[in-house]
């Protein structure tokens, strides 16, 4: 096969049979879309290719910058295509939680914006986010940039319209799948998918696969960051079910060691999502059904991710006192106050407050006299044992409360008296009218 550009060869990706001894599913055909061997490793090349493409010339012929909120594949296609055509590329973001995708940025040339943000993910309606001014900022004409908008463009679903679901019908022999199943991040691919085999076949039935509340997923919202993004509908989808990210590691080796598909965490997750769903319902079968899960990209590029919450696999000995292995009966024994309980605790006892936000995010708002440690350094400090007295009063504060909580639990484990995490985050103080300084 020959072709005049690496662009001409996103999409016609393969559709895989996953072998029943694998999946141990007895009246369903599994099979696996392989969005990673698109040419730069993932499902967000289809988009990123057709939300840019049009604006290309126009942008070459001003000089103009490639802007895209994005720290991960969508972030990497679009500085591959950037350079391609002599453009710059910035991704901005509040957080590089990646650190192989952030070098490869750096390679391509990309200039990485990290701003501040109170969540994961962009948050319209709140207006006094700084992540959330900077869009707005994007979004308007004549700055000398093109932004692709990859949480709102409908060239996003529009690109798995065109091309992603007609391949899946065409490999079924015309026939489409009986149940389809996705991961949820920007929504694009479950979403232009999902739309076309509905109209192919309205009873096919469509389940989003979201992070577990309390973990990180790369490429992956959790249910509460999902509804922020404006390409998301609940509608879309029969059913919405959460991953852990411990689950989609699990996932992620089945399909490289027993499937030969070196499919990173977000493909472990959708493969660990779909056979969990439909173990539940194949027993119930008396007639042969078909499935098919995206594997969104490649394992290579997280091998950071996996050495922080696996060790062992890369043969490093595991961290007892790590926050991947507090249990969820630990989170729930720890003392989770609401704000106007823990400012009333503040003015008592005077803890000391830690927040475990990102340094951006802490300069543009935080709590009074309240110490900033980013929750990876917290991570290192801990593995020299407690980071604080043992009887130091001691409150930790993270965006929504969760991350906090886990690592409260985590102190109570290590013998800390009385740490105690607050409920809802920075949002919620927020939220309050609790009074928030800034650098």
């Amino acid at each position: 096969m020959k072709y005049d550009s690496i662009l001409d060869v996103i999409g016609d990706t393969p559709l895989v049979r996953i072998d029943p001894a694998v999946h141990g599913l007895h009246h369903i055909d599994l099979y696996a879309k392989l969005e990673m061997l698109n040419p730069f490793g993932s499902v967000k090349d289809r988009p990123a290719w057709n939300m840019a493409r049009d604006g290309l010339a126009g942008a070459v012929e001003r000089g103009d910058s490639i802007v895209e909120l994005s720290s991960g594949n969508t972030a990497k296609a679009l500085a591959v295509i950037a350079a391609m055509h002599g453009l710059p590329f910035k991704s901005v973001t509040n957080r590089m939680k990646v650190p192989e995708i952030k070098d490869l940025l750096l390679l391509l040339g990309a200039e990485i914006e990290e701003l501040p943000g109170q969540t994961e993910c962009l948050d319209p309606t709140d207006t006094e986010d700084p992540l959330t001014r900077m869009y707005r900022k994007l979004t308007e004409d004549g700055g000398g940039h093109l932004h692709t908008d990859q949480y709102f463009n409908p060239r996003n679903p529009e690109a798995h319209r065109s091309s992603t679901a007609p391949e899946i019908i065409k490999d079924l022999d015309g026939q489409g799948p009986d149940i389809f199943l996705a991961c949820v991040g920007t929504a694009g691919s479950s979403t232009g998918v999902a739309t076309v085999l509905r109209e192919h076949n309205p009873a096919v039935s469509v389940v989003g696969l979201v992070a577990d509340k309390s973990d990180f997923i790369p490429g992956i919202r959790n249910i509460d960051e999902v509804n922020e993004v404006g390409l998301f509908d609940p509608e879309n989808y029969d059913t919405i079910e959460a991953v852990t990210a411990q689950q989609a590691i699990d996932g992620m080796l089945t399909l490289n060691r027993r499937c030969g598909i070196l499919g990173g965490p977000t493909s472990g997750a959708a493969y660990f999502g779909a056979v969990r769903h439909l173990a539940e319902i194949d027993a119930t079968l008396t007639e042969r059904r078909t499935a098919v899960f995206i594997v969104c990209d490649r394992v290579e590029s997280y091998m950071s991710y996996v050495r922080r919450l696996r060790p062992e696999l890369l043969e490093q000995p595991p961290r007892p006192d790590s926050v991947d292995t507090v249990t969820g009966a630990e989170v729930a024994a720890v003392v989770s106050m609401d704000v106007a309980d823990a400012r009333l605790w503040l003015a008592a006892e005077r803890p000391l407050v830690v927040d475990l936000r990102g340094a951006f995010a802490y300069s543009a708002l935080h709590i009074e006299h309240s110490i900033n440690i980013v929750d990876e350094l917290f991570d290192e400090l801990i593995r020299g044992g407690l980071p604080f007295g043992a009887g130091k009063p001691v409150l930790l504060v993270c965006p929504v409360g969760e991350k906090s909580a886990r690592y409260a639990a985590l102190l109570s484990r290590m013998g800390h008296r009385d740490v105690r995490s607050l409920r809802g985050g920075v949002v919620a103080w927020r939220d309050a009218g609790a009074p928030l300084v800034r650098d």
